[in-house]
């Protein structure tokens, strides 16, 4: 069996690949350009034919791609992401909840059957303001991510340059509206989060390559700080190494449990790691392997296969896409295949 998978980039191009388990080889399938740098890619909730992504530039667009069963990408429409660099989408439901990193704005625009199945002239823009002692990374609200918590309707919204995640609920009318926050230590930079089924969530602190663990109750109900443990074993020095940050973060439960982070631009010529931790007390994450990827400025990855046991990872500055087996229970990463492509950042399992 073969799987499809789609990359988005740094470059102009979505790409789609095909990784065979089989082989141990993955393949570059067609391109498609649509345009400055499609990073994230989310799927359509019920036509799994349709995607959408975010350009990252200053006026923000969403474009909007259909796939046929060869995996050949054909662009439906573009419109505009309600603010500067859309870093994170997400469809689900009857919308479309986009994130814009440089301006700080969360944008809802409703799905539609016809093309180009995003009615942007009902869509709506919040705006949000904050700052951290990062002066470089923190002098604006920058929202990174857009996450549904996986068995409530609860929106959270990591927002790296405020030191918060924002959290969401639904008003009586169907309208997300904010509903507190979880907060972190001053200059953490929350760049993403994954929820563990028992209600833990777990978020990945860009700016200090750390990881916190919070008892998440129901908004509005406050969290509750269980653990902050450090990304790697040993840091190199901030000062000759200022650019060395934490970057994605995924939990896969099945056979045991456990936490899997990117860090991104380490100074080892081996390249950039991937930090597991174990989830044996899950109020606890305890580092216990680091992973050298042969990847440069990894900053995203994705799990597929059943049981997640395919992790897909890319480097924007080197190594192009690799695709690891999770082995020795989900404890350690073996590479199994591995594809040159132009600055891959972000994956879709299709």
């Amino acid at each position: 069996m073969s799987y499809r998978i789609l990359v988005g980039s740094y470059a102009n191009e979505i790409y789609t690949v095909s990784f065979d388990p089989d082989t141990s080889s993955i393949s570059l399938v067609s391109s498609i350009t649509v345009g400055y740098h499609p990073s994230w890619i989310t799927p359509h909730p019920t036509d799994k034919s349709l995607v959408f992504a975010g350009l990252e530039q200053a006026e923000g667009k969403i474009v909007v791609v259909r796939y046929d069963e060869g995996g050949k990408g054909s662009l439906v429409g573009e419109v505009s992401s309600g603010g500067a660099d859309p870093c994170t989408l997400l469809a689900a439901g009857t919308e479309l909840l986009i994130g814009n990193y440089s301006s700080g704005t969360f944008t809802t625009i409703p799905l539609i059957p016809e093309p180009p199945h995003l009615q942007v002239s009902q869509s709506s823009t919040l705006r949000f303001t904050g700052t951290g002692p990062n002066k470089e990374r923190q002098e604006a609200s920058h929202l990174h991510q857009v996450f549904l918590h996986p068995t409530r309707a609860e929106l959270l919204i990591p927002d790296l340059g405020a030191d918060v995640t924002r959290r969401f609920v639904k008003d009586a009318s169907g309208v997300w509206v904010p509903s507190g926050v979880v907060a972190y230590k001053a200059g953490g930079g929350p760049r993403h989060v994954v929820v563990l089924s028992n209600d833990i969530l777990y978020t990945v602190l860009e700016l200090t390559n750390e990881v916190t663990a919070h008892r998440l109750p129901p908004a509005p109900e406050e969290p509750t700080l269980l653990a902050c443990v450090h990304t790697l074993r040993t840091a190199a020095p901030r000062e000759a190494w200022p650019d060395m940050f934490a970057a994605e973060i995924l939990v896969a439960t099945s056979p045991t449990p456990y936490l899997y982070v990117s860090n991104r631009d380490d100074p080892s010529s081996e390249g950039d790691t991937i930090a597991v931790f174990s989830l044996a007390d899950p109020a606890k994450p305890e580092l216990v392997n680091e992973v050298r990827s042969g990847l440069r400025h990894l900053r995203g990855m994705w799990f597929g296969g059943e049981d997640a046991r395919w992790l897909i990872a890319g480097g924007v500055l080197g190594g192009g896409v690799k695709v690891f087996e999770r082995v020795d229970g989900g404890k350690d990463l073996k590479q199994v295949a591995s594809l040159a492509l132009e600055a891959p950042t972000g994956f879709l399992w299709l």
